[in-house]
């Protein structure tokens, strides 16, 4: 047989604890239950000290249930205790957490506890709630003689078994209690309408809605506060506190509390809250609760809003002058109260709103009337403005568009008082947030106070140095993407009603009409603008004859139709994998660009887009990479637009256009298009600049080519006449002259053909410089002597002037026959039995200036045309087309190439002038060719 295992300690706790918790459970006499808790506090645990004091709610103060000290029971056990603030006791029921005190002698705040424990020597104590959920219904106080003594865990949660046992069962005594005494709302609001019906003027009925609720909650006192819209702030319009002076409106004194005061007791009442503030509690931050509660010199307040068609008109309110903890029957019956007020009030203002009503549809009538008879729509405007400040006593009237193209807000009119400063600039686009609200909006929206609302952050700063701190907006088109808006502008914070409020959205509504005809009369003029630079800009275009004007006029003209900051060409030649940055257009220093950059145009990544593209490409600063941003440098770069200079599909594209702006710029399709017209056209343009400037320079060196070896042919054809006429005079082979004769021939054959090896080897497609050098006399004996037949033919007259024995260095074949035809067109031209003279002058120790003179004619239109060049239409005639001037022309580019000048100029005298600038053999050289002297023959 098994003996049963003697129990230990903990099984007698465990069995203890078990046995009370039942009684917790089952007895509902609250003595009964104290008696058990008590007995088993001093039976488990060691403290010299144990009491239990109950929570009295309505009186805030604590009656003594009974305990144990070490003299056994004295009177303090059973003794009431009033809480003060600031009391330990007090501070254990309101917060209901436990506390500690170290030595209970040495605290000030334990009151009679302090003076009990200097007589019974208690030091360490513990004081717990006796507390259900958030009702706190006693306290129990724990003492022992050593200092900081504290409960250790197993005591603890024993100790939180037992309490809170305590505490339900003394809920479920109350509760039940409750049940019996509940208070009905639904029986005295019945009442208090049925006596309401029998009364006339809001007053009276304010006046028994008072009475009937503080006999029903027994406040302190029960009044009803009225809200002020326009200076935003509640006044006691009646209160139960005055009954001997009787509740006459007059005599209520006007106790004020404002708004922005108690912003978020004005919040909760305008969002239908109940505002509870009792004991341990309050529904409201705890520095908004101290303000209100001292204004109201109160310490508990139950107050309802009375809200009529979301429009708040006041609130009633119950006081109590003592922390109190507020009811749910009372809380229902304060707001059914609350809403009776609500329902009765618009009685009293009923004709005012009518009359009201009548005068703001005669003022709606009159706007829609002006809408359509008025030809003028800011005559429209100005009337609306002046009756619609007038009836909402605003200050302010302002039409906003949106402009989507700079991402903005435009001032389409404004309406302000004469001592108050306009909006002079368009204000800034509205936050994704913002703008969300105001399109879906369905109504009129009001900012009461708007130094305190999130809303309009992005124009909170701008509208706050103007003054304004409430305001009324409207989109006016309501149910469509917004467009623009009606703004109402108060300089003080205020309330909107909710007439204000539809009457600012019918205004609107029809407002809008005006302005979205005005806003489609606006497009179409700046369409038909942007139309009219495009056409200049096309017909400037296809003006230019140059490359880099072209470029230059192209991009003024795309930055003044985009109305953009910076615009700009990235070009390179076909096949060559570098570009640079070609004739930047921008405005400022944030959109500049690096001009000196060498951009590599296969690996760009944003080239490569813009390539890859047919259109016209959109793009962010944040899709530039770092290569990009080298020579895009400019920091106030937000929004792109690209395009490649493509001219058709087997063309290769020459380059790209770039356009950029600020982040938020919004590009419109008239811009993308007029972009792409322009575009088009300069890369037609400059294509065929490109291919005509390639193709004149090929027309130019092939007619000198063409020239020089014509001339060579012509020189070779007159030494080879004679030579081959003194051949056929040899005569007889036997005689002993023949063999000398013969070598001289053909060493002068020889010499005449030299010459050509050169020209048919190495200037095949192209001139070459073959420098040598020749004495001066030489060349002038050489050219006089080709030209001498025809000279003798037209009986002229030729000297030398200042012949020098000079040496000429550089391409001699070639200087010989611009010599040349210098003579021979000088011969033709000139009269029989004209005059030619030859002036040799030395410059200095690099140039020689050999000039010819005579007297001849030479058209005007030709000497200008040598001058300044062939005319800009290349299909214009042109004496440069055909000899003379074609040679002329042709000897003139020649003498460039080869490091000469040559000039021809008419003397005052009308001889013509042919200045030849040759350079001298000499070690040092000039780089730079001299200004033109004074002329020979003068």
């Amino acid at each position: 047989m098994v003996h049963p295992k003697e129990p230990n300690a903990n099984d007698k706790q465990l069995v203890a604890l078990g046995r009370v918790l039942q009684i917790l459970r089952e007895e509902e006499n609250p003595d009964v239950l104290i008696d058990t808790a008590l007995s088993y506090l001093e039976a488990e645990f060691d403290y010299s000290l144990i009491w239990i004091g109950l929570y009295d709610r309505l009186e805030h103060r604590l009656h003594g249930k009974g305990g144990a000290t070490p003299s056994g029971k004295i009177p303090l056990l059973k003794q009431r205790f009033l809480l003060n603030p600031g009391d330990l006791l007090e501070q254990v029921v309101i917060q209901q957490r436990p506390l500690a005190v170290p030595d209970l002698r040495q605290e000030l705040r334990a009151g009679e506890w302090r003076k009990a424990a200097q007589t019974h020597d208690v030091q360490g104590t513990v004081i717990f709630p006796i507390r259900y959920k958030d009702r706190c219904f006693g306290v129990t106080l724990l003492g022992s003689t050593l200092w900081g003594a504290s409960p250790r865990s197993d005591e603890k949660a024993r100790l939180s078994m037992i309490l809170g046992g305590l505490a339900t069962a003394l809920y479920q005594i109350e509760a039940e209690w409750l049940r019996q005494q509940t208070k009905h709302p639904d029986q005295p609001l019945l009442t208090l309408l049925t006596k309401l019906r029998s009364l006339s003027g809001l007053g009276a009925r304010l006046e028994a809605v008072v009475e009937e609720t503080h006999k029903f909650v027994q406040p302190t006192r029960t009044s009803v506060y009225w809200f002020e819209r326009e200076r935003r702030y509640f006044w006691r319009r009646i209160s139960n506190r005055q009954k001997a002076a009787g509740f006459s409106e007059a005599n209520q004194p006007a106790s004020g509390i404002t708004a922005q005061e108690v912003s978020s007791f004005y919040q909760a009442l305008l969002s239908d809250q109940l505002v509870a503030i009792g004991e341990a509690h309050s529904s409201l931050k705890a520095d908004t609760t101290s303000r209100l509660m001292q204004q109201m010199r109160a310490r508990s307040l139950l107050a309802a809003p009375i809200l009529f068609q979301n429009e708040l008109l006041g609130f009633l309110a119950v006081e109590g002058n003592d922390p109190r903890i507020w009811e749910d029957e009372e809380k229902r019956y304060i707001r059914g109260a609350a809403q009776i007020i609500a329902l009765i009030a618009p009685l009293d203002a009923m004709e005012n709103t009518i009359e009201q009503i009548q005068r703001d549809r005669v003022l709606t009538a009159e706007i829609a009337h002006s809408i359509y008879s008025e030809s003028d729509w800011k005559a429209t405007l100005t009337m609306s403005a002046e009756q619609v400040c007038k009836r909402l006593r605003a200050d302010r009237f302002l039409v906003l568009l949106h402009n989507s193209e700079q991402g903005t807000f435009d001032i389409s009119y404004q309406s302000q008082p004469a001592n108050r400063r306009p909006l002079t600039a368009p204000l800034s686009n509205l936050g994704d947030a913002d703008w969300k609200f105001l399109e879906k909006s369905r109504d009129t929206i009001g900012i009461e106070n708007l130094d305190g609302d999130l809303r309009l952050l992005a124009w909170r700063d701008r509208l706050l140095e103007l003054g304004v701190r409430s305001l009324l907006l409207c989109n006016v088109s309501l149910g469509h993407p917004l467009e623009g808006l009606v703004v109402i502008c108060h300089e003080s914070p205020r309330t909107w009603s909710r007439t204000e409020a539809d009457l600012v959205r019918v205004v609107s509504q029809q407002l809008g009409l005006i302005l979205h005809q005005w806003q489609l009369q606006k497009q179409n003029e700046q369409q038909q603008k942007v139309n009219q630079t495009i056409q200049r800009g096309l017909t400037m275009i296809q003006q230019m004859h140059e490359l880099e004007p072209l470029e230059r006029s192209a991009l003024q003209h795309i930055a003044q139709v985009l109305q953009v900051p910076l615009a700009t060409l990235v070009t390179w030649s076909p096949g060559e994998n570098s570009g640079h940055v070609s004739s930047p257009i921008w405005s400022s220093e944030r959109f500049s660009i690096n001009v000196d950059a060498q951009i590599a145009v296969q690996t760009d990544t944003l080239i490569q887009r813009v390539l890859a593209s047919d259109e016209v490409l959109s793009l962010t600063i944040a899709d530039l990479t770092v290569e990009t941003r080298q020579w895009l440098t400019g920091s106030g770069i937000g929004q792109l637009l690209a395009i490649a200079l493509r001219t058709a599909p087997d063309h290769e594209p020459s380059g790209i256009v770039l356009v950029a702006d600020v982040a938020d710029r919004q590009w419109s399709e008239r811009h993308l298009n007029a972009l792409g017209t322009l575009v088009s056209q300069l890369a037609w343009s400059r294509r065929y600049l490109t291919l005509t400037h390639k193709l004149s320079a090929q027309r130019e060196a092939l007619e000198q080519l063409n020239w020089y070896k014509h001339r060579s042919l012509e020189e070779l054809y007159r030494s080879l006449l004679p030579n081959l006429k003194r051949l056929q005079d040899l005569g007889n082979p036997k005689d002993p002259l023949f063999g000398t004769r013969h070598q001289q021939i053909v060493r002068q054959l020889n010499d005449a053909v030299a010459p050509l090896s050169l020209l048919v080897q190495a200037e095949q497609w192209q001139l070459r410089t073959h420098p040598r050098t020749l004495s001066l006399v030489t060349l002038l004996k050489r050219s006089l002597g080709r030209v001498d037949g025809l000279i003798k033919q037209r009986q002229l007259w030729s000297q030398v002037h200042d012949e020098t024995n000079l040496t000429i260095s550089g391409d001699i074949t070639k200087i010989e026959l611009v010599l040349h035809e210098l003579l021979l067109t000088a011969c033709q031209r000139s009269d029989i039995g004209g005059r030619i003279d030859l002036w040799c002058r030395q410059i200095d120790s690099h140039w020689l200036e050999l000039s010819i003179t005579d007297s001849g004619e030479m058209e005007p239109r030709l000497l200008s045309e040598l001058e300044t060049g062939r005319a800009a239409d290349l299909l214009a005639p042109s004496t440069l087309d055909q000899p003379p001037g074609q040679h002329l022309q042709i000897c003139r580019s020649l003498m460039k190439h080869i490091g000469g000048e040559l000039n021809l100029y008419k003397l005052e005298d009308n001889r013509i002038l042919s200045r030849l600038v040759l350079p001298l053999a000499a070690n040092d050289r000039a780089s730079t060719i001299p200004k033109k002297n004074e002329k020979p023959g003068a």
